[in-house]
């Protein structure tokens, strides 16, 4: 087995943890435009961030990317989350957290955006905040935002632990669990072992 990619320094593994946010916030937004997956599957199969726990999901992720077609991963995507009404899994946090969407969960999560003077734009983004995608974005944001008093270990810790360890991993769990999902079983297998990843990095700071 080849070596994981090795980082040089805190630094690298930084760009590396906020490079991976981005990549989990545009893959779960919509159905991924053509030059991102042909992106992934030119990917190096070691994984995108140090240590080869990580290594075998991102490999599944590239695998999947590389066995179906732009259209089967945009039909995939909108088999499982797209559709009028009810979508077969919901990708927003307040439905694992509460059962229902809008609902205290997101109103927290609100309170805890404008505390560190983040916003929604909705004419770029329609949809609530506690949407996956936008999670991923904004802790992408804390780790390599040029606000130090924003972007820090400490917020990230806290927000993740507040408003994305809770709930991800039913999230990924409803993924894996639709007999439609191929290449979003595998994104949803390498999302939960990159936040059990982040968990036991914060947990190593506590």
């Amino acid at each position: 087995m080849s070596e994981p990619l090795q980082t040089t320094s805190a630094l690298d593994e930084e760009t590396a943890r906020a490079e991976i946010y981005g990549l989990l916030a545009q893959l779960y937004y919509a159905p991924p435009p053509p030059e991102l997956l042909s992106a992934l599957r030119v990917a190096v199969t070691d994984a995108p961030a140090q240590g080869a726990f990580l290594e075998e999901p991102w490999r599944q992720v590239v695998g999947a990317a590389r066995e179906l077609s732009d259209q089967q991963v945009a039909d995939e995507y909108d088999a499982l989350f797209g559709g009028v009404g009810k979508p077969e899994v919901y990708l927003f946090g307040s439905h694992y957290l509460s059962g229902f969407l809008n609902e205290k969960p997101l109103a927290r999560l609100r309170e805890a955006l404008a505390g560190m003077g983040l916003a929604r734009d909705e004419a770029t983004m329609p949809e609530t905040e506690d949407h996956v995608a936008y999670v991923c974005e904004v802790m992408r944001y804390l780790i390599a935002g040029d606000d130090a008093a924003v972007a820090n270990l400490t917020r990230q810790s806290e927000f993740f632990a507040e408003h994305l360890q809770p709930w991800v991993g039913s999230l990924c769990d409803a993924i894996t669990a639709h007999p439609k999902a191929r290449f979003y079983a595998q994104l949803a297998e390498f999302t939960r072992a990159f936040m059990n990843v982040e968990a036991q990095g914060f947990d190593m700071l506590a």
